[in-house]
């Protein structure tokens, strides 16, 4: 089973949410700002798998008091180096067979960044990237300024886990996921429960069809009680381990990733 042999790339499953937080947030860390590349930037060049790419922000829609958020509008701190893990040839995911040139993947809350999509698209079938629709005219342009990594098989779809239900549909023409991804959306109480069920809709979409899927959850160590929030959420609903600090490459600095399966109904 590909999941079973994703284990060695893992810590112990973890068993108790409060114990998982003390032993993150005990150790040093950088900066624990809201976690913006440079906010302020209307373009930044990032390196992928040795390729330059350019990110378009905008930080003026950023600033701006659009309701149901901004923070899509610009690059993260966690995306580059996700990214740049996701592209290894070395990368767990690849390695254990849970993911195979046959595979479809969903990111929740993209954002204006396809880097994960970049980094993924050549080695999987079906990339499928989400957020709210307010991104999709700068995640649009951001694929069209880099055809060195841009693929047809990445698509937008609009999903804004707040308020809609995650349906077979958003994966056609598949009609379910391998992996449901997600990077630093959750900085918010608010958004921890409509997340977890988004998490947990996309999941059951493979659990119809026969087959398990992986959720991964990447984000940058801030706010202790916000990320205890969502691992108590999370952990309801899925069984959860932490991937091992020596696979993580450049993302073990301040950076976690954790990887969840539905628990038996």
């Amino acid at each position: 089973m590909p999941f079973h042999d994703l284990l060695p790339y893992l810590e112990e499953e973890i068993e108790d949410a409060d114990q998982e937080t003390f032993l993150l947030y005990s150790k040093p860390m950088p900066s624990q700002d809201l976690g913006f590349v440079d906010s302020k930037a209307p373009s930044l060049e990032v390196t992928l798998s040795n390729r330059d790419v350019t990110i378009l922000q905008s930080p003026t829609l950023l600033t701006s008091t659009r309701a149901g958020g901004t923070t899509g509008a610009v690059l993260w701190k966690v995306s580059p180096p996700l990214a740049e893990w996701f592209a290894a040839p070395t990368n767990p995911l690849f390695a254990s067979a849970v993911l195979t040139s046959s595979s479809a993947v969903l990111e929740l809350g993209c954002g204006i960044s396809p880097l994960n999509a970049f980094a993924m698209a050549p080695r999987v079938s079906q990339y499928v990237l989400s957020d709210q629709l307010y991104v999709r005219k700068i995640l649009t342009r951001n694929m069209s300024a880099n055809p060195c990594c841009a693929a047809a098989n990445i698509d937008f779809r609009p999903l804004d886990w707040e308020h809609d239900q995650v349906a077979s549909t958003l994966a056609t023409p598949s009609s379910s996921f391998d992996l449901v991804l997600a990077a630093d959306t959750v900085y918010n109480y608010a958004l921890v429960q409509p997340f977890v069920q988004a998490c947990v809709d996309a999941c059951t979409l493979a659990r119809h069809d026969g087959r398990q899927c992986v959720c991964l959850v990447a984000q940058q160590l801030r706010h202790d009680d916000v990320f205890s929030s969502w691992l108590l959420a999370f952990m309801e609903r899925f069984r959860v381990w932490r991937v091992r600090p020596s696979v993580l490459g450049g993302l073990d600095d301040g950076f976690v990733v954790h990887v969840g399966v539905l628990r038996d109904s």
